[in-house]
């Protein structure tokens, strides 16, 4: 079974700043949250656990694996996806005049990312590659696995995994550290 999450409350999770691939750590709020997520999902059987090497994803998989014997490994491709020279802004939702307001309001027509970000067809690229190449096999030999990652990565593997479109890309939903099985 492959089961997904996403990491706990940051800095700029509460002031709803953009983060993308900057490297910002659990605040204290973040790391409650997956100490009581571990607490929650304690019964729930992993073999291995997955997480995008930023440090609240990293951190928050150390957390809720805590003493299970559980492997935490990282990938590259598990990062949230890029968002270039927006990364750091706020109102990346509400602005019509950023950049990456479409992908939050129409994320089938987020075509043209800023400088250095990425687009969707590159997410979904990257993230189903380590899908393909990573989990697909696990899956295989009947192995449990926990992916923790970040709010617009996880949708594009729970996307892929449910064959979701991309116009209905947010559908699914998933808030911080919840799990989710796929």
């Amino acid at each position: 079974m492959l089961y997904i999450m996403r990491h706990g409350s940051t800095d700029w999770n509460e002031m709803n700043r953009l983060q993308g691939q900057t490297d910002i750590p659990l605040n204290e709020k973040g790391r409650k949250m997956a100490e009581s997520a571990r607490e929650e999902y304690r019964s729930v059987h992993f073999d291995i656990c997955y997480s995008s090497p930023l440090l609240r994803s990293k951190e928050t998989a150390d957390i809720v694996t805590e003493g299970r014997g559980i492997p935490v490994l990282t990938d590259d491709r598990l990062k949230e996806m890029a968002f270039g020279v927006c990364e750091g802004i706020m109102d990346y939702r509400t602005d019509p005049d950023c950049p990456v307001a479409k992908l939050f309001h129409d994320p089938q027509n987020y075509k043209d990312p800023p400088e250095g970000a990425e687009s969707l067809d590159d997410l979904f690229t990257r993230t189903g590659s380590f899908l393909k190449e990573v989990i697909d096999s696990e899956l295989y030999k009947g192995k449990d696995i926990l992916i923790v990652g970040h709010g617009v990565m996880n949708m594009s593997i729970i996307c892929q995994k449910r064959k979701i479109p991309k116009s209905r890309f947010w559908d699914a939903g998933l808030d911080q550290c919840r799990l989710m099985g796929l």
